[in-house]
């Protein structure tokens, strides 16, 4: 079920295609390039208020989550934040969160109608999956879409305009405070500095009056989605897909912690980090803007006559042009001559060289050779 922002009802609110992942926000304000450039050199308001918000209070809530997430918690001060997934027992992606820790409760922002592998097997909504999963302790998952909504800014004048309009302008990456009723939590993508304010829903248009009266553009998901690709962040179900693991994709360690033990699909992200190497990586290709038509999300990335990847988010940068976030395979190097979607969308894509991550360490893989050495 998609809910409408009464953003989209403000003067000048464009939304999306009827069949955008982002259907509900505004897609831009009429010039989504002028957005992307207001983000990146002062800063920028977003509307994510379709993001589902979850709540888990509790005294065990750290304890419990630390179990049933990717992340290691249970040191997660007051005051601090961090990204976490849900892994089905093979260690593939079922879900991604953001949390912020404040006020005894973890807030938890994800995708609108988010779902992980059940107990008894089969997908189902994440707050019954942990639900499912609370057993006798003593924490309370709630779902807090209708009391929470996401506003986010970006851009390096993010911490002035926090300031400008009373609220606390935490310190460090995913550092979180809270003022005037509304939690602000610190990230470091898209861009160098952003913000992310849980605002109450029902205070959703007076915030986002009172931002913009302060000095921030009004940018839609469509200047959004482009910042994000430029610093090649994955959004989960566009740029992966049934078979994602997190290594390829560059949430370990993020999202996901290599030495913690205790949930699932924990062997397949050590054994990867430690002995091998994922079999796919996430790349930022550069796509030829000459073509009449851009890839879709899904479509082939092919090397000569073979497909070697998928395509993710597909992108319109102010500054690059046309780019996507593609998952391919390791064997693809920077300098391969690639092509994009198929029939009348295809076009020629080129790998960005600063955006091929480096390789796992393989200690385990070293220390074995050191062994028979």
């Amino acid at each position: 079920m998609t809910t409408r922002s009464p953003i989209l009802d403000l003067p000048g609110a464009i939304p999306p295609p009827d069949e955008s992942v982002d259907a509900g926000v505004a897609w831009h304000f009429g010039d989504p390039f002028a957005e992307q450039r207001a983000a990146a050199r002062k800063v920028a308001v977003v509307d994510r208020s379709h993001r589902e918000v979850l709540a888990v209070p509790g005294d065990e809530r750290l304890t419990w989550l630390h179990l049933v997430i990717s992340q290691h918690v249970t040191g997660l001060a007051e005051g601090a934040g961090t990204e976490a997934l849900i892994l089905d027992s093979q260690g593939r992606v079922d879900a991604h969160m953001v949390l912020a820790h404040i006020d005894g409760t973890v807030w938890l922002d994800t995708e609108r109608g988010a779902v992980a592998t059940g107990a008894r097997g089969g997908q189902v909504p994440l707050l019954e999956y942990f639900a499912q999963m609370v057993f006798w302790s003593k924490v309370e998952p709630r779902d807090a879409t209708a009391e929470r909504a996401v506003l986010s800014l970006v851009g390096p004048e993010t911490p002035a305009l926090l300031a400008a309009v009373g609220l606390p302008v935490p310190e460090g990456e995913y550092a979180v405070a809270i003022g005037e009723d509304v939690v602000v939590r610190r990230m470091p993508w898209p861009g160098h500095d952003a913000a992310d304010l849980l605002v109450p829903r029902a205070d959703l248009v007076a915030w986002w009056t009172k931002l913009t009266d302060a000095g921030a553009r009004r940018m839609g998901s469509w200047g959004f989605e482009a910042l994000r690709v430029e610093s090649a962040k994955p959004r989960l179900g566009v740029d992966t897909d049934e078979k994602t693991i997190p290594h390829e994709v560059n949430w370990v360690p993020s999202a996901a912690h290599v030495a913690k033990g205790c949930y699932r699909g924990q062997e397949t992200v050590s054994k990867v980090h430690n002995v091998g190497r994922p079999p796919r990586r996430m790349l930022l290709l550069h796509l030829d803007g000459s073509s009449d038509g851009l890839p879709d999300t899904g479509a082939p990335v092919s090397l000569g006559e073979r497909v070697v990847g998928r395509v993710g988010t597909v992108a319109q940068h102010h500054e690059l042009g046309p780019i996507a976030l593609a998952l391919v395979k390791r064997s693809v190097g920077a300098d391969a001559e690639l092509v994009a979607g198929e029939g009348d969308e295809r076009t020629q894509a080129s790998v960005d060289p600063d955006s091929i991550p480096p390789d796992t360490p393989a200690l385990g893989r070293i220390a074995a050779q050191g062994l028979r050495s």
